[in-house]
């Protein structure tokens, strides 16, 4: 395998030069099992663990590599293992809030170029989600392109491409049928050699057909979606990074459909722009667009230039951000009392002896 169809490039390369002249090697991650990984490198696939010393250092999910990330590992040849010393900065990151009460960021893909928002044409079209989903491209540091699928299933495509286009301002758009493989040509330049993809939608909107047709082989099982409510039953098993016939790559993560908004405004002010440039305009710097005198937001929505139901939308993700923030500076200042506990509590032991 070579390192540019994997998706090395430039960037990985400078943070790589000062481990390429102490003779360490890379590889980037396929697949993230519970505490080994299996990699892809010049020298085929590897299986690789962490070393004690990052294993050590790492505080946080996130510090652990994930699907997607290059590497820098020592191989030995003989056995096909690698032990992985450091990960190199990552270009992007999809990452979720862990499981349970703790706001803790869990990567579960890194390096991706382009992510396809797919979204069903049938019961399931729902602008909003597709809102919340572009929020999360844009904080990802990945490209989105919108896929509409089941065009098939759909009676009002027109109406519904104006109600995208009205959410997505400037972000391509692809209207194609998985099952009856119509226009999925149009994915075709954005896997490019060295390129790699994911696919973000709810279950059920037809991410595995898409994949599967990608890759020219059924390599995940595809249930036929619940009847009555256009859901699929989750059926991808583990996480991969896949090497596809056209040189590109797909990522195919189950954690990416349990992804929450998480922080960040840059994504939010990307997706609403239209909101954010009249707030600008609005009298007060911290109006909250309710009934401030000379609000601009308040005035859109009166001239209906400003839809409802978006400004409804944007407002509860602002909701969702702050509390969030909210609890990720709670968890800081948690860890950092912690911290200092525990230096003092040192600090008396050695004042004892």
């Amino acid at each position: 395998m070579n390192l540019n169809s994997l998706g090395w490039s430039n960037f990985f390369a400078s943070s790589f030069e000062p481990y390429r002249q102490q003779g360490f090697s890379v590889g980037r991650v396929a697949i993230e099992y519970r505490n080994t990984y299996t990699l892809y490198s010049e020298r085929g696939e590897l299986t690789a663990e962490v070393t004690g010393k990052l294993r050590h250092r790492a505080t946080q999910p996130q510090d652990f590599p994930a699907v997607g990330d290059w590497v820098v590992i020592r191989v030995r040849e003989s056995e096909g293992q690698a032990t992985i010393h450091e990960i190199l900065p990552r270009k992007s990151k999809f990452s979720r809030k862990t499981v349970g009460s703790k706001t803790e960021e869990q990567i579960v893909a890194a390096n991706v170029d382009t992510v396809f928002l797919v979204s069903g044409l049938d019961g399931d079209f729902n602008p909003r989600r597709i809102e919340r989903y572009l929020v999360l491209a844009w904080e990802s540091g990945a490209n989105p392109v919108i896929v509409l699928n089941k065009a098939d299933l759909c009676n009002s495509l027109e109406e519904c491409l104006a109600q995208v286009e009205a959410v997505a301002i400037g972000v391509p758009v692809i209207v194609l049928s998985a099952t009856s493989n119509q226009g999925l040509d149009a994915l075709k330049p954005y896997l490019q050699p060295g390129q790699t993809v994911t696919l973000l939608g709810s279950s059920g909107v037809g991410k595995s057909t898409i994949t599967n047709q990608l890759k020219g082989v059924a390599v995940q099982t595809v249930q036929a979606v619940r009847q009555g409510d256009d859901r699929g039953r989750h059926t991808t098993t583990h996480r991969e990074l896949i090497l596809l016939p056209t040189g590109g790559l797909i990522m195919d993560t189950p954690g990416m459909r349990e992804i929450q908004i998480w922080s960040g405004d840059e994504g939010l002010q990307e997706t609403f722009a239209d909101i954010e440039t009249w707030a600008q305009e609005c009298r007060f710097r911290n109006c909250q667009h309710n009934n401030e005198p000379g609000c601009a937001v308040q005035q859109a929505l009166a001239e209906e230039r400003l839809d409802y139901s978006r400004f409804l939308s944007y407002q509860k993700l602002q909701k969702e951000l702050n509390y969030l923030v909210r609890k990720q500076d709670q968890r800081a200042q948690l860890a950092e009392k912690e911290r200092w506990k525990k230096i003092h509590k040192a600090m008396r032991n050695h004042h004892k002896h």
